[in-house]
């Protein structure tokens, strides 16, 4: 197939008082949000009338420098409030503010990227796949190719809270990685698809560059995230084999699905190319018919480049079906494979497969549950994003459920209010007519036609994704990440589907990573990585915020506390944290407004608009039960005083007592910041055409 560094030292964990259970909490980690790539997002505001108008927040800044194929993220339980997190292909990664788009922090000294990759890649190269957050232990993990004798691809790890670099990180792939005698080779290989994060292993997949460039294969490395020494690869044996699709890794929560294109030169011997490969964790393959399957005609699609693998795996689970596990291949050749997944098949196998009209390649898929049946969605080639119901039968069929036309070539993704109700399917139109486009789930009427004139986006790259929460649609696109609002102002509390499926089972082995790294956000890259420029605090406006909209009559309240209400902690922290759902006066903010055992606290940290962290001198947390409270019209926002709060968590001491969470040695001081306007980008060259 052809560091600026904004910190505060208190951890947040997020809750949604008197609408969610109190430690509910919406992280968006990774790809389509869920390691099965489903594209599933729970949000009760997203009903059918309020998707309809959908509106462009322009009070969100969202500038970021470079071009971007890469969803953007979504994450809470941080010290900074919720943050989206953006990538681009000069290498930089950002952190901004998930109300008002301004920095957080942000990395630019990552190293140069690869201004011209063979046969005509993306120009510059640097971060191309979406990355993925580990919450246990407070981490981002991307890939980055990085320019320099030799060019590198590093896979690297960063503190989510403050962009620096894990001590030991990153980690060097021609160096480390190599597979039955098969090296990794950079130049040849490009890094498209959403990293996954299984069981304490991130993963990261690989293909060529436009064109079928050079001796490159399909690839998956697997990065222990507590040991980066221990690094493993698997590889397709013959040239080629790429691992196109945008959604890179697919999990079940245990095993690894790839989908591989096109080989070269077999001489009619299947070499792991057009196929669906199951992977252990590691990753290690067995060879076993179990864990691979390929068409019996899989000679004659490499021949003729109609790639199987035009699509990343989707997991796809039809209750009633027999089998009713199953994994998603779709391809050039304009079919749809299912697979029982726990049982590939080998070649030929036996998939359930159906011609789905148009060629498919490049993005990912959705698949999603209604009252009327198990779907799967996808935007192809032909202009059209379709539809169609798998059968709760023995065995499942595909069957067309709708289409409409779309331009465009982005990857679909799905809402609905409760898991059950109110699903709508979303893509934009990107490389076409670059707005947001919403299709009821069961029937394909249009819900939303793209908004007027704030609602058109520039510079949106093909593949693309959206992502969902609390009540907004962010998407990334050169030089700006793009948030979209329902009209309600207050942001919907409904946590997104299964979160937090891919942590890792023991995730205190790593809940201490941070405490080595410097608040500089020098890099700490291995000694052979190419020099980069030195790091330098590239963006300071998290400073006072822009106005925000007017806010609808709703309860001003603390809707994010850390620790969080019923939470129980193994240590005692003299900074506490809340925010408001609204812009605060911080004029009526005084330390003593927060108690914690009806102690007063000695000192408070005032963030523009609405995140307050309150410092004791000596911690006030006693063995047991600990009450936080802050009484009624203590604060006073744009829409009136805040309602009384209490809220009560546990503290255990831990064994051995723990010190990594010692009073941090630098604070922020409490005076407010000076205005900072964000530096203006440059206008990236036009983009070469890619497959």
């Amino acid at each position: 197939m052809k560091s600026s560094i904004r910190v505060f030292s208190s951890l947040v964990a997020s809750f949604w008082a008197a609408v969610l259970p109190a430690n509910a909490q919406v992280n968006v980690t990774q790809e389509h949000n869920n390691p099965s790539r489903d594209g599933v997002y729970i949000d009760a505001g997203f009903t059918p009338a309020n998707a309809a108008n959908l509106t462009r927040d322009l009070n969100f800044n969202g500038t970021i420098s470079g071009n971007v194929y890469a969803q953007p993220l979504y994450i809470e339980g941080g010290p900074n409030g919720p943050m989206i997190i953006a990538v681009t292909e000069s290498n930089n990664v950002y952190a901004l503010d998930a109300t008002t788009g301004l920095p957080i922090w942000s990395r630019t000294d990552i190293g140069p990227p690869v201004s011209n990759t063979p046969c005509g890649g993306f120009f510059p190269t640097g971060i191309t796949g979406t990355p993925v957050v580990d919450l246990a232990s407070r981490r981002l993990f991307f890939d980055a190719l990085i320019n320099g004798s030799p060019t590198k691809h590093f896979i690297y790890s960063l503190n989510v809270d403050t962009g620096a670099t894990t001590s030991g990180w990153p980690v060097d792939l021609n160096a480390t990685v190599i597979y039955n005698g098969i090296p990794f080779v950079t130049l040849a290989q490009e890094q498209r698809g959403g990293l996954a994060l299984v069981n304490g292993i991130v993963y990261s997949s690989y293909s060529g560059y436009v064109g079928d460039c050079g001796n490159y294969h399909g690839w998956v490395v697997g990065v222990d995230i507590n040991n980066p020494t221990n690094v493993h690869g698997w590889a397709t044996t013959a040239i080629g084999g790429g691992i196109w699709g945008h959604g890179g890794v697919a999990s079940d929560g245990t095993n690894m699905f790839v989908v591989t294109g096109n080989t070269f030169n077999t001489g009619g011997n299947w070499m792991g190319g057009e196929a669906i490969i199951r992977l252990q964790a590691g990753p290690t393959w067995s060879g076993q018919p179990t864990d691979y399957w390929a068409p019996s005609n899989w000679f004659s699609l490499d021949n003729g480049d109609t790639d199987l693998g035009g699509v990343s795996a989707t997991i796809v689970d039809v209750p009633g079906a027999t089998p009713s596990q199953l994994v998603l291949a779709l391809g050039k050749d304009s079919n749809a494979y299912l697979l029982n997944r726990n049982n590939l098949g080998g070649i030929p196998g036996t998939p359930y497969q159906a011609n789905v009209g148009g060629i498919n390649r490049g993005t990912s898929a959705v698949t999603y549950h209604t009252s009327q049946g198990t779907y799967i969605g996808f935007h192809n080639d032909a202009g059209t994003i379709r539809a169609y119901k798998v059968t709760a039968t023995n065995p499942p069929t595909i069957v067309f459920a709708w289409s409409q036309s779309q331009s465009g070539r982005g990857s679909p993704w799905v809402t609905t209010t409760d898991g059950t109700n109110n699903f709508i399917v979303w893509v934009a139109g990107v490389s076409g007519d670059q707005r947001l486009h919403a299709y009821d789930g069961d029937t394909g009427t249009v819900i939303y036609a793209g908004g007027g004139t704030n609602e058109l986006m520039s510079g949106t790259r093909q593949w693309n994704s959206g992502m969902v929460a609390r009540g907004r649609i962010y998407f990334g696109a050169d030089n700006k990440v793009y948030a979209f609002r329902l009209p309600s102002t207050t942001p919907t509390p409904t946590p997104t589907a299964t979160p937090t499926s891919t942590r890792t089972p023991t995730p205190t082995s790593t809940a201490t990573a941070s405490a080595t790294f410097t608040p500089t956000a020098t890099a700490t890259a291995t000694a052979t990585l190419p020099p980069s420029p030195t790091p330098t605090a590239t963006a300071t406006s998290t400073a006072t915020v822009p106005p925000s909209p007017t806010p609808t009559p709703s309860p001003c309240i603390v809707y994010i506390a850390d620790p969080h209400c019923d939470s129980v902690i193994n240590t005692q922290p003299v900074d506490f944290s809340v925010q408001l759902s609204d812009p605060t006066d911080p004029g009526t903010v005084q330390p003593t407004d927060f108690m914690v055992n009806g102690i007063p606290a000695d000192s408070y940290i005032f963030s523009p608009c609405c995140f307050i962290v309150f410092h004791f001198n000596t911690s006030p947390v006693v063995q047991g039960l600990n009450v936080m409270h802050i009484p009624a019209g203590a604060f006073i926002c744009s829409i009136g005083g805040t309602p009384e709060f209490t809220c009560t968590f546990t503290y255990q001491p831990s064994t051995p007592t723990p010190t990594a969470t010692a009073t941090p040695t630098a604070r922020p001081t409490p005076t407010p910041r000076p205005n900072v306007t964000p530096r203006s980008r440059p206008t990236p060259p036009p983009r070469p055409s890619a497959r």
